[in-house]
């Protein structure tokens, strides 16, 4: 069992890898926010994830932005919006386990998104979301959290 989980580990680094070198010229997303390609969906278990638990609409409150996750497959390919307080495009959404943790990546892509990202854990102790944001134009990152609504 170890050596198939390093094997699909080492198979999500490559891809990942692969993936952001051939996204048409866009520079990645820099090192200190990318999501380590470890722990993409790839490298998660699908069986009894518990992603069921995301779907909803979530509320940030220190500026009002919802997050509604739709759905999430087996696989932790989420269905997924934003709105501030119009929509802005969600380029990639997904859930997945890490170190025993349910976390959820989104990332953002509109004129004043380009490629900025959530990466948000579930806190089931208080329902909630919490993690940071990175804000690709200023280049900063944020602790942030989200109420389920």
């Amino acid at each position: 069992m170890m050596t198939k989980t390093v094997v699909i580990l080492a198979a999500a680094t490559l891809l990942a890898s692969a993936a952001c070198r051939s996204r048409g010229g866009e520079p990645a997303a820099p090192t200190a926010t990318a999501v380590p390609t470890a722990t993409t969906p790839a490298a998660s278990a699908p069986a009894g994830t518990g992603f069921e638990k995301l779907a909803a609409r979530w509320l940030r409150e220190d500026g009002g932005y919802i997050l509604e996750i739709r759905s999430v497959s087996p696989e932790g390919k989420a269905d997924a919006a934003y709105y501030n307080p119009r929509p802005i495009t969600v380029a990639k959404a997904e859930a997945f386990s890490e170190n025993g943790a349910l976390t959820l990546f989104v990332e953002l892509r509109a004129p004043n998104y380009p490629g900025s990202t959530y990466r948000l854990v579930y806190d089931p102790a208080n329902d909630t979301l919490v993690g940071t944001y990175f804000q690709a134009l200023q280049k900063q990152t944020f602790d942030v959290s989200f109420v389920r609504r």
